[in-house]
């Protein structure tokens, strides 16, 4: 018997019982749905896996498919708190846009001005903004491609490192990861992980990711090999290239279609992929039968828009927003603009790792959901000298959350980059130590701390050297590409006049 196809992300009986997660997380009332699923012998949503390993019935997947619409249509108790349309976000955000360029200082002194956590959007520590910088008519991007390509160079290498060293412990429970590196002596965190030395029983027990066992561990690492975390950003160059700036989201869409492989989506850019090809027109493609739309696929995709727009952190959140909508709502999509925002107050060369965290708080609406676990997150990171009770008081916060959710992962990054001071190899290793979406968190801590070092020397060697300059993927031309061709590109996109 040929053995049915078990497609990842859109078996609709698998993702009826991610979007009663979802509906519970975003203040509707499913209960009675829930009921109607499991008295009709419904399964809940795999944990960790793409897909159940075997299909539902066909009444399962006619009544999932049903109830999925139903579940859309319940009402939600933070739509007001939560908007997913720009200007609600921008109308709840009473300090949007507000650059806030502080010099870099020590850790402690830094902490000592962090300490005061307020509920505006500016969040932590809020300034008022900097003359000549406070609105977004008033956002320039002046710097020379010159100027920008080693900065640039290190964002690409640091965003490639940090994600190659969470590849192999992606998927992995907190315990599991903890107990590899342990039992290699690399406890806590330092360098990549590695096999050498690993008992054989810990190793069944925690097993390395599948895909990412032979290309990512010390002994075996060649280059950079192709992961989504990177396949996006160069798909955002591409969009640049052809649209500009003010691209559209329908813009987005089409230019998914002519040059995404659809095996290349997941979770959330996959069912709105499947929607696209079913007819359904962006921005309803993030919300129809869609339980991912607050996960962290829109955040991983927001760098590109931060690196070409340096000094203007507003604009790089509008940005991220139109990208976002394709596939995201609510916190999805705030997640990807305060990524954005933070990246674009990075490139400017003259804030450090706290300016950056609090300017991207200041386009996120501040009673979100979002913005209050980043508040706490940057507080848990000022409190506690151990970054171990630090993330286990975010697992135990956020336990409710699936691993690969925003809220829990933007969450760890902004502890870690606040825990780290901005450190480059610091951040990228408390990140991917802390769980969850190990390699995507290690991606977005290496962007903006690569940033924040200014040059690829300014990177240990350890975590450079590997790469070799080269980075494998099958989007546009771009396989075998070196990094510092792809600080060329970005640079001339930053620095390219709009019309």
């Amino acid at each position: 018997m040929t053995p049915l196809l078990r497609l990842t992300w859109v078996q609709p009986e698998d993702l009826l019982g991610h979007e009663l997660h979802q509906a519970k997380e975003d203040g509707r009332e499913p209960s009675a749905i829930a009921s109607r699923w499991h008295r009709a012998g419904g399964p809940q949503s795999p944990q960790r896996a793409g897909a159940s390993p075997h299909p539902a019935s066909p009444y399962l997947r006619a009544l999932a498919q049903d109830l999925l619409d139903e579940l859309t249509d319940l009402p939600s108790s933070l739509k007001d708190k939560e908007p997913t349309t720009l200007h609600k976000i921008k109308a709840l955000c009473p300090n949007w846009p507000v650059p806030i360029a502080v010099g870099r200082r020590s850790a402690r002194a830094e902490r000592v001005g962090t300490a005061d956590l307020s509920r505006s959007s500016g969040g932590v520590g809020a300034a008022p903004p900097p003359s000549g910088r406070g609105g977004l008519g008033e956002e320039k991007t002046a710097l020379a491609p010159t100027t920008l390509h080693p900065r640039l160079e290190a964002a690409w290498l640091g965003r490639a490192a940090g994600c190659l060293l969470g590849k192999p412990v992606e998927k992995l429970p907190l315990d599991g990861i903890r107990a590899l590196a342990r039992a290699t002596g690399n406890w806590p965190l330092t360098t990549w992980f590695t096999e050498r030395g690993l008992p054989p029983d810990l190793k069944a027990t925690h097993p390395w990711n599948r895909r990412s066992a032979t290309t990512s561990l010390a002994e075996n690492i060649d280059g950079m090999p192709e992961d989504d975390d990177l396949n996006y950003p160069l798909l955002n160059l591409l969009l640049l290239q052809r649209h500009g700036k003010h691209f559209t989201t329908t813009d987005v869409a089409r230019f998914w279609l002519d040059e995404l492989p659809a095996g290349r989506t997941f979770t959330a850019e996959r069912v709105a992929y499947r929607n696209l090809l079913d007819g359904i027109e962006p921005p309803h493609t993030a919300r129809h039968r869609n339980p991912f739309r607050e996960w962290i696929g829109a955040l991983i995709r927001a760098d590109a828009h931060g690196w070409t727009n340096p000094g203007a952190p507003a604009t790089a959140a509008e940005q991220a927003h139109r990208d976002a909508t394709l596939t995201h709502t609510a916190n999805g999509v705030y997640a990807a603009m305060f990524t954005a925002a933070a990246i674009a107050e990075a490139a400017t060369g003259t804030s450090d790792i706290h300016a950056c965290l609090r300017t991207g708080l200041t386009v996120v609406p501040p009673e979100s959901r979002l913005a209050e676990a980043v508040r706490h997150a940057i507080q848990l990171a000022i409190e506690h000298r151990n970054f171990e009770a630090v993330v286990d008081e975010l697992h135990a916060t956020h336990a409710a959350y699936h691993w690969v959710h925003a809220i829990p992962n933007t969450a760890l990054l902004a502890a870690a980059l606040t825990h780290a001071d901005g450190d480059f190899s610091a951040s990228i290793c408390r990140v991917v130590s802390g769980g969850w979406d190990t390699d995507s968190n290690g991606a977005t801590a290496g962007s903006i701390t690569g940033l924040l070092a200014g040059s690829p020397e300014a990177i240990p060697s350890r975590w450079t050297t590997p790469l070799k300059n080269r980075l494998a993927t099958s989007i546009g031309d771009f396989n075998g590409t070196g990094f510092d061709t792809l600080a060329d590109l970005t640079a001339q996109l930053a620095t390219r006049p709009t019309a």
